[in-house]
């Protein structure tokens, strides 16, 4: 958008038109008053003619509020020629509401900007003739076109105010609209269909209704951290804590990488694909993720995917239960004296995720046969034959992963 703000300019105190006599000046400024109506109408036209599809907007007594801004404009100019005093005083009103429609139907102010341009060549075509009705030099003349270009500027400067103030108020609405969408989507609903309600709310800021969604909720990198720019598609609202985005088609082609470059900097979960209509679902799943991730249990930097963490968040989700569960599945290993119970109890791990002999578990633990049978033999003693009970043994493993997730076990796979 090339327009700048500038300041309305008058004719310098030193200059070819102060030299022109008050009497042709008065001339000048009386017959370009009277043709202000007609000229006035001629740039209206002109514009209709180049620009079909701009809309036209009558005041109350039914006239055409462009017409009525170049009329008081074209008269301002004038009146201010004649005065000689300060400087040409824009009015905003109408102007402002020029740019505050650009705004509003979505249009840039460019369009704008070449209209102004056409209505000063104009202008000064008829400034022009009545200067050589009344023989103002030349000089003085072109001052007067230099003059005209500065109070132009003043009066895209009023459109660029309006054309802001729109732009601000619609993109207020909007991410009221999103939020008020976003409050729906993440609300549980334990009766009835939302689709309708989604599809009416979805459709007032055109967010096309996707068959799945997954939600994420984000740590901010500093306080005031900039909004990762996600796109238009994906819903974001910046107004919690915790940052909370909806993606839309979250498996679609490309839509996880360009949301691993929107999201560099930042830190987070995005919970499972699911429904629209179970997107409070998929909010869950991101909470607990962030929550681990703020106790170290999941690795934190980036924004990580539920789906690639399902282990973790099942077996640490339910600490009481797990907690529990483990003091009756581990008791035998009470008195055993700490280093010695945790030796058993990664053995014990790896013997029933391999449900392999003793070469096979030595391999995985890294260490020597003969070490994994003398551990295998106490661990028999200890259980006796609970170990040979599938659901005891579903149970030990649940136990014994979800202490490795957190810790407190060692991990044979980091050593390979």
């Amino acid at each position: 958008m090339a327009l700048r703000p500038v300041t309305t300019g008058t004719i310098s105190t030193r200059s070819a038109w102060r030299d022109v006599p008050r009497l042709q000046v008065r001339e000048f400024a009386a017959i370009a008053l009277a043709e202000a109506p007609d000229l006035a109408e001629e740039i209206l036209r002109e514009i209709r003619r180049e620009y079909p599809h701009l809309p036209v907007v009558l005041d109350d007594s039914g006239e055409p509020m462009a017409l009525i801004g170049i009329r008081r404009a074209i008269e301002v100019f004038i009146q201010h020629l004649e005065s000689s005093e300060g400087r040409p005083r824009v009015h905003p009103e109408v102007f402002q509401e020029f740019g505050r429609g650009e705004g509003l139907n979505g249009r840039s102010l460019d369009s704008l900007q070449a209209i102004y341009r056409m209505g000063v060549r104009l202008a000064w075509r008829r400034f022009a003739e009545i200067g050589q009705r009344v023989d103002i030099p030349p000089p003085a003349m072109y001052e007067l076109v230099d003059a005209g270009y500065e109070y132009l500027d003043g009066l895209v400067d009023q459109s660029v105010r309006g054309y802001a103030e729109a732009a601000a108020r619609q993109a207020g609405e909007r991410l009221r609209l999103q939020r008020g969408l976003m409050e729906l989507l993440l609300t549980e609903h334990h009766r009835g269909d939302p689709t309708e309600a989604f599809a009416e709310r979805a459709a007032r800021i055109g967010w096309p209704i996707p068959a799945k969604v997954a939600v994420g909720v984000l740590l901010r990198p500093a306080r005031e951290a900039v909004a990762p720019a996600v796109g238009q598609g994906v819903l974001l609202d910046m107004e919690y804590e915790q940052p909370r985005m909806v993606v839309p088609d979250p498996v679609a082609a490309g839509r996880p990488e360009l949301l691993r470059r929107a999201m560099t900097g930042w830190a987070g979960a995005i919970g499972p694909p699911v429904p629209l209509a179970d997107a409070a679902k998929s909010l869950r799943w991101a909470e607990a993720a962030v929550r681990l991730m703020e106790r170290g249990l999941l690795p934190s930097g980036d924004v990580l995917y539920c789906t690639e963490h399902t282990e973790a968040l099942v077996l640490l989700q339910p600490e009481e239960l797990i907690d529990d569960l483990a003091r009756r599945c581990l008791a035998p290993l009470t008195h055993c004296g700490p280093t010695h119970g945790r030796r058993l109890a990664e053995t014990l791990l790896a013997w029933l995720e391999t449900r392999g002999g003793a070469p096979e578990v030595a391999a995985r633990l890294g260490v020597h046969p003969q070490t994994v049978r003398y551990r295998l033999r106490q661990i028999r003693e200890l259980w006796g034959d609970e170990v040979d009970n599938p659901d005891r043994r579903f149970e030990l493993e649940l136990v014994l992963r979800a202490q490795r997730l957190r810790g407190e076990l060692g991990d044979p796979r980091a050593r390979r």
